[in-house]
C-alpha cells in the first residue's frame, strides 16, 4: 500500500473510530508525514518497506535533533500505532513496529563510513568499471556523485543533463519543497561522470527516446530510487557498522567528513539543502561524538 495513502487512512481511523482529538490527530499527522519523508529518502514509498531498522533510524534522527523526550515518546507511539493498524487491517502481514522504543538522544551514532571505507568502496567500483561494462561504469559515477555532493536519492535520480556543468563541476538539483540548489562535485566525480557519459549512457539508451536524466537504468529509462538503494545496500552489506544501509548513508558520511575537515556549518547546510540550520547541526553532534569515541579508545588517560 502507498505509504502516504495508508497514513491518511490511519488518521481517519483515529479521528472517526477512536475519537482522538483534533490536536492529537494533527500531532500524529505531523509525526507520520515526517516518517514518510524519511522513508522516501531511503527510496521506500510503500508500507511493505517499513521495517524496525528504518523506524529506529527515523527516531534516532529525531533524538539527535534535540527533540524533547515527550515528543520522541509520541513519535514512537504514533509509529507503533500505525504499524499495528496496518497489521490489524491486513494491509501488512506483520506488525514491524511492535518492538519500537524511543531512543536516548545520545546513545547511537548514525551510519557514517570511515574515509578508508569510502576509498575502498570507490576503488572497487573503479576496478569493476575498467572493463567498460555500462552498468558498472554508471554505478561508479552514481556513488561518486552521491558522496561528492551529499545528494538525496530523489535529487540524484531526478538530475538532468541540462543541469550538469562539467566545466565548473556543479549540478543543479531539485530538493524538498521543489527548491532548487546548485551543488559542487570534485575531480574524481567528474572523471567518473565523463567516463559514464562518454562510454555507457548511449549504450544503456540503445537508440530509445532520451528522457534527459543523467542516470539511466533498464531499457533506457531514468534510474529508479530503488535501483540506487539496492546498489548501495550491496556495497555496504559486508562493511562493519549499524544503521540504515541505503543511499542516505553517503549523505550522512559526506556531511560528517566535511565537518570533520573544518567546513563551515552554514556551507554544509547550503550543500545539503536544509531549510533549518538546526537540522544540519545533527552532523555537528555526530562529529563531536566521533571525536569523543576516538578519544576514549586512543587516549591513555581517557
Amino acid at each position: 500500500m502507498d505509504l502516504r495513502t495508508a497514513i491518511d487512512g490511519y488518521l481517519r481511523h483515529l479521528e472517526l473510530d477512536r475519537g482522538f482529538s483534533a490536536h492529537t490527530t494533527r500531532a500524529y499527522r505531523s509525526d507520520l508525514l515526517d516518517l514518510a519523508g524519511f522513508a522516501e529518502d531511503a527510496a521506500i514509498e510503500n508500507t511493505s518497506g517499513l521495517d524496525l531498522e528504518l523506524l529506529r533510524g527515523w527516531l534516532w534522527r529525531a533524538s539527535t535533533a534535540g527533540l524533547a523526550k515527550s515528543t520522541l515518546a509520541r513519535r514512537s507511539a504514533a509509529a507503533r500505532g500505525f504499524t499495528k493498524w496496518l497489521a490489524t487491517t491486513g494491509a501488512e502481514e506483520a506488525d514491524s513496529g511492535h518492538r519500537l522504543k524511543a531512543p536516548r538522544a545520545d546513545r547511537h551514532l548514525p551510519r557514517v563510513l570511515t574515509r578508508g571505507q569510502v576509498d575502498g568502496l570507490l576503488d572497487g567500483l573503479a576496478a569493476r568499471a575498467e572493463v567498460g561494462e555500462p552498468n558498472a561504469v554508471r554505478d561508479r559515477a552514481v556513488v561518486e556523485v552521491l558522496y561528492a555532493s551529499a545528494l538525496r536519492v530523489s535529487e540524484l535520480v531526478g538530475a538532468r543533463l541540462a543541469d550538469l556543468d562539467r566545466e565548473r563541476m556543479t549540478l543543479r538539483v531539485l530538493g524538498k519543497g521543489d527548491k532548487e540548489r546548485v551543488v559542487p562535485f570534485g575531480i574524481p566525480a567528474r572523471r567518473a561522470l565523463d567516463a559514464y557519459l562518454a562510454e555507457s549512457r548511449a549504450v544503456l539508451l540503445d537508440g530509445r527516446d532520451d528522457p534527459g536524466t543523467i542516470f539511466l537504468g533498464a531499457r533506457g529509462r531514468p534510474l529508479s530510487p530503488r535501483g540506487v538503494y539496492e546498489l548501495v545496500a550491496r556495497l555496504l552489506a559486508d562493511l562493519p557498522g549499524s544503521g540504515p544501509s541505503g543511499p542516505h548513508a553517503f549523505r550522512h558520511t559526506a556531511a560528517t567528513h566535511l565537518l570533520d575537515g573544518g567546513a563551515d556549518l552554514r556551507a554544509v547546510q547550503e550543500l545539503l539543502g536544509h531549510a533549518s540550520l538546526a537540522t544540519t547541526q545533527i552532523y555537528t553532534h555526530v562529529s563531536a561524538e566521533r571525536l569523543k569515541e576516538s578519544y576514549r579508545l586512543a587516549h591513555p588517560r581517557a
